[in-house]
């Protein structure tokens, strides 16, 4: 068994983990989760621009998917000289689509939130017709590195290929015609994840970090619960009251929308750790557990993203495993 540090007790001999599964009945662990106010509708035909805030025009890739409900989001900002954020995937409809929405304006910059391939593989193509400048926070990464004998199942997902040409820092802000962005790394849904402010708008780009059709997916080793949990509590404590996601429609009262998400995230967890206190178990049945009614499709992402709940609380000394957390492994209440 691995040496896992001992939790902390409270004046009755209770470990931390026992206190959270007592704070929350299981019946209200399986309510909490549904409590995000979801919202779904997006009148929004692929590859058409619309301007969903002065200033700001959106156009959507034709990639629909049980991961990027119904497509990449790609946004325009300003107007004449311009700053595309996201360009999408590399798809040739879309890449027109773009370039025609932006005919007889300048594009200055492009910024990328991610490096999913529904996010940044347009970019070449968009830079060797604009000439602009591309900002990322860097190219892609895993949160942690690999453990040993283990298997990248995020690979084909990822663009390795990316490079940005200014690699941004968290705070710093870019100027262009008419418009401030500020960087804002958000990372956890990948580890070079980053939003960007909008700074005359109270706007923010949130790229998949918090989408108000869906909650993000957080899956090792690329993506890491510890970071996304920080990067959400940073976003609810700031002041844009609008994000425009890389997927699905705007979300009004975004800081409101964050602690929704944080909320969920911390039901979660208190659904790990009560079926952790029946026993030990694997992944694949806190899954069946937790997930009622889950598209088949997202089952695999599911025990992933328990998985990313498993190794926070493992660090937490929270659950307990024999070695590293594993998404085969056998996990137990700590303590």
């Amino acid at each position: 068994m691995r040496a896992a540090h001992k939790p902390s007790l409270d004046r009755w001999g209770a470990s931390v983990a026992e206190i959270m599964v007592r704070r929350f009945r299981q019946s209200d662990i399986k309510g909490m989760s549904d409590d995000i106010p979801f919202d779904k509708r997006l009148d929004l035909a692929p590859d058409v621009v619309d301007e969903p805030m002065p200033g700001v025009r959106r156009i959507m890739a034709n990639n629909p998917g049980p991961f990027t409900f119904k497509g990449t989001v790609s946004y325009i900002i300003g107007h004449g000289k311009v700053a595309i954020v996201d360009p999408g995937p590399d798809d040739e409809a879309h890449i027109g689509a773009l370039l025609d929405a932006v005919r007889n304006e300048t594009v200055t910059h492009i910024f990328v939130t991610h490096t999913h391939r529904d996010h940044s593989p347009a970019v070449p193509a968009i830079k060797a017709a604009t000439g602009a400048t591309v900002y990322a926070e860097g190219p892609h990464r895993a949160a942690r590195l690999l453990h040993i004998g283990e298997h990248n199942p995020l690979d084909a997902s990822a663009d390795r290929d990316f490079r940005p040409d200014v690699a941004l820092k968290d705070g710093e802000v870019v100027v262009g015609d008419g418009w401030a962005i500020e960087a804002v790394a958000t990372p956890g849904h990948t580890a070079n994840h980053m939003a960007y402010a909008l700074q005359q708008k109270n706007a923010l780009f949130a790229g998949d970090h918090v989408m108000a059709w869906a909650t993000s997916i957080v899956a090792p080793p690329d993506g890491a619960m510890s970071d996304y949990m920080t990067s959400l509590t940073k976003l609810a404590q700031r002041k844009e009251t609008i994000y425009f996601p890389g997927h699905g429609p705007a979300i009004a009262d975004a800081p409101r929308f964050v602690n929704y998400y944080i909320l969920h995230r911390k039901a979660r967890e208190a659904s790990i750790l009560y079926r952790l206190s029946k026993g030990e178990t694997d992944i694949p049945t806190i899954v069946r557990a937790i997930y009622i009614g889950i598209d088949p499709r997202l089952t695999g992402a599911a025990g992933l993203s328990v998985l990313a709940h498993l190794e926070n609380l493992v660090a937490r000394g929270l659950a307990d495993t024999d070695g590293q957390p594993a998404i085969d492994g056998i996990y137990r209440l700590a303590g």
